[in-house]
């Protein structure tokens, strides 16, 4: 049976970008991919997510204020575009769904608030039906959220938020609302120009990993579901110790199994491969070099058997063999050309 795989990308010149649009690839029991569909009248489709029945697919369109939804083909996997809608606010960089199915979540960085909007009996979105803006430093400012996780309960959303001189380096903890809506029940600051990016969060949900993009650094925390606090309790560097020069972490995943977190590092162009012990402090085993220019999205294949990088500058995604025993990458030697990928989602 194939295997259906959608990735985002960049298309503009701002970005200095190539990408085409949202592409479809089918993937045989060969592992050869296959192009099936480009919607190619897009801006910056960049992050995606699916619904949870998985018939419809939902991407953001980074720098503009847009979301758009698409009805999934269940015998192709190609997209018919439904609408496009208000992303609320500017550049919005990560999209989610609840548990219920019944809303979709969105940050924007720019924007400086993460926006719920409702999804409609077709598939189709709303505008947002509600918005919790993220306060900077004055009433004027904003902090900048680059991401909306939930914990493996589904009753928490985990924000970690930037700075940018505006605003402040925070973790946000939203709890999530029957009609949809958010409200604050955590935060913790972090460090001063650590920018918090991403986060992951252990199948145990006590354990949250949060990567500071600027700060070149890995946060483990101890989340308590009863209440959404966070206790740090360790922070690790993303780079190696003999390296002197800059870096920008940016994603941030963990196997399946729990064992191993994987780090990618832009600028520096490696993966941190760290071991997750059982109270789920982190060791630093090794950086593989990530074989292509500004690791900016990772993921791995569905059965946790090989880690897909998408090199955003470099036009590449490289596959690496995961040794489920030691966490080490082992690059397969297979490598997918497509322009200035940003996101892939498994069907």
């Amino acid at each position: 049976m194939k295997k259906i795989v959608y990735i985002g990308c960049r298309t503009t010149k701002e970005r200095n970008a190539s990408g085409k649009g949202l592409k479809v690839y089918s993937i045989n029991h060969d592992g050869n991919w296959k192009v099936v569909q480009i919607i190619n009248d897009l801006i910056n489709p960049s992050y995606q997510c699916f619904d949870k029945d998985r018939e419809f697919l939902y991407t953001v369109h980074g720098d503009i204020s847009a979301v758009s939804s698409f009805k999934i083909d269940k015998n192709t996997g190609k997209l018919s575009h439904l609408n496009m809608v208000d992303s609320g606010g500017k550049n919005p960089v990560f999209i989610t769904v609840n548990k219920k199915n019944q809303y979709i979540y969105v940050a924007s960085l720019q924007g400086g608030a993460v926006s719920v909007l409702k999804r409609n009996a077709d598939g189709s979105l709303t505008n947002p039906v509600f918005k919790a803006v993220l306060q900077g430093k004055t009433k004027e400012d904003i902090s900048h959220p680059h991401q909306c996780v939930w914990d493996k309960s589904g009753k928490y959303l985990i924000v970690p938020a930037q700075g940018r001189n505006d605003g402040f380096c925070e973790v946000n903890v939203f709890k999530s609302n029957d009609d949809g809506s958010l409200t604050i029940v955590n935060c913790h600051m972090a460090g001063k120009g650590d920018e918090p990016r991403h986060a992951a969060f252990h199948d145990n949900n006590k354990y949250l990993y949060v990567i500071n993009e600027k700060g070149n650094s890995a946060a483990f925390y101890i989340f308590d579901e009863n209440d959404g606090s966070l206790l740090h309790k360790q922070e690790v560097s993303t780079l190696p110790k003999d390296y002197e020069g800059e870096g920008q972490a940016s994603a941030v995943v963990i196997h399946p199994n729990n064992k191993f977190l994987y780090v990618s590092n832009r600028i520096h162009d490696s993966i941190a491969e760290f071991e997750i012990d059982e109270c789920g402090y982190l060791k630093c085993n090794a950086h593989t070099d990530c074989m292509g220019k500004t690791p900016r999205f990772m993921t791995f294949s569905p059965d946790g058997k090989q880690l897909f990088v998408a090199n955003e500058d470099s036009h590449t995604i490289r596959i690496f063999d995961v040794d489920e025993k030691t966490g080490k990458l082992i690059f397969s030697g297979k490598t997918i050309e497509t322009e200035s990928p940003v996101c892939v989602v498994f069907l």
